[in-house]
């Protein structure tokens, strides 16, 4: 994660620092999306087929082999916009089948009683990087040239190899492993997710949930520069504590969870987690101009209850859809969700330019307190995790593990 932030942190202010453009930002952002949104089911259903020990291992690796790319183009001075843009799809590619390898592997290691404090420790682990990255990535790009800044990801990358060599990892039992696999046999697996998510109510529900959630929130966080200059007169201080608290509050949230665990019903700890970033959101809202501060304790409490929302729904996901199927799963979920980021800031861009940029976060911090709402009142949400026996059924078999 350090390794990968540090890259990350590096391109970026390359990029605008080479060119200046807002375009060129855009378009790496919209690369690095590429590989989730698209093509991230197919990576699930690919999970869900292989070995998840060596997909880890030859997504870090291919991830580190772009990388080294990248350092000698640097060193040689033939280093390109394009050839940016083409490095960071394919460690995109990496992270999509890295991410849902380890995540269905979690279920298969973990205790189920323990999966939460585990997405808490994850979740903290996240938001240290978030806060640790940014000042050491600009220490090392004041003290190292550009290609040995990146080489650092290369290491980081063996340091992460080295272990999965020897570590055992239970492998799910798979329903389609054919040793030939084809366009069509993959097509159908993808498939099969879906018709997975969907026949599952509670879990289809949670699903546009968090869609809507990404929609109307992300745009907002988005704007958080546009809201600091232009309504708060502040300056780049000013954003950088909004930023900062912002992931000092998911390590804090995520602390808690890992100690805390939960409710017994995991679904109301996210529910819980939704109610309090729309009330950290709205208090961003309502925080008066000269009472900055406000402010900061709202997106402080907002990224508090960030890990709150989203460990105990991989935590449900982990413990009751089947492992074989995990893979698909985790992948849809993230690629629709990802998907709403770009589509929201399409909508939030002109609906803040007409009534203000506080408009937009006022619209984010009540929509995610009426979906903690609507999701009490559905039984299928709030018995989510009593109902998925039928679900494991709908593969072809209870789940097992060999």
């Amino acid at each position: 994660m350090i390794g990968s932030n540090l890259v990350q942190f590096a391109l970026v202010w390359w990029l605008t620092k080479t060119t200046g453009s807002p375009a060129v930002l855009a378009t790496a952002t919209f690369v690095a999306l590429l590989p989730n949104v698209f093509l991230g089911p197919f990576a699930g259903a690919l999970v869900d087929r292989w070995n998840r020990r060596k997909v880890m291992i030859l997504a870090d690796a291919s991830v580190a082999f772009a990388t080294l790319v990248l350092v000698i183009l640097f060193w040689s001075g033939l280093i390109q916009i394009w050839h940016v843009y083409i490095i960071m799809f394919i460690r995109a590619l990496g992270s999509a089948f890295h991410w849902p390898a380890m995540r269905a592997s979690t279920s298969l290691m973990v205790p189920e009683i323990h999966l939460s404090r585990i997405a808490g420790l994850n979740e903290a682990l996240g938001g240290m990087m978030n806060i640790v990255s940014p000042p050491l990535g600009a220490l090392l790009l004041e003290a190292l040239p550009m290609q040995q800044v990146l080489s650092i990801d290369i290491l980081t990358a063996f340091l992460a190899i080295l272990p999965l060599l020897f570590v055992s990892i239970p492998q799910p039992q798979k329903m389609n492993a054919e040793k030939i696999i084809t366009p069509k046999g993959l097509m159908a697996d993808v498939a099969e997710g879906y018709r997975y998510m969907a026949k599952w109510t509670g879990l289809f529900i949670l699903t546009i949930m968090a869609m809507v959630v990404n929609f109307m929130v992300n745009p907002a966080f988005t704007l958080t520069p546009l809201l600091v200059t232009k309504y708060f007169n502040g300056g780049v201080w000013h954003l950088s504590w909004m930023e900062s608290v912002f992931s000092i509050g998911v390590v804090t949230g995520g602390l808690v969870l890992s100690v805390w665990g939960g409710f017994k019903r995991q679904i109301f700890t996210t529910l819980m987690g939704v109610t309090g970033m729309g009330l950290g959101i709205l208090l961003i809202t309502f925080a008066p101009q000269n009472m900055f501060f406000l402010a900061v304790i709202g997106m402080a409490f907002t990224g508090f209850m960030n890990p709150i929302t989203n460990g105990p729904l991989f935590t449900i996901m982990q413990a009751r859809v089947a492992p074989e199927m995990q893979g698909r799963v985790f992948t849809l979920l993230n690629s629709l969700s990802s998907a709403m980021s770009p589509l929201g800031m399409l909508v939030a861009a002109p609906v803040a330019e007409q009534f203000g940029i506080r408009a937009w976060f006022l619209l984010g911090g009540i929509s995610c307190i009426l979906l903690a709402i609507i999701g009490l009142l559905i039984p299928a949400v709030v018995h989510i995790e009593d109902n998925h026996k039928s679900q494991e059924m709908a593969v072809g078999s209870s789940s097992a593990v060999k």
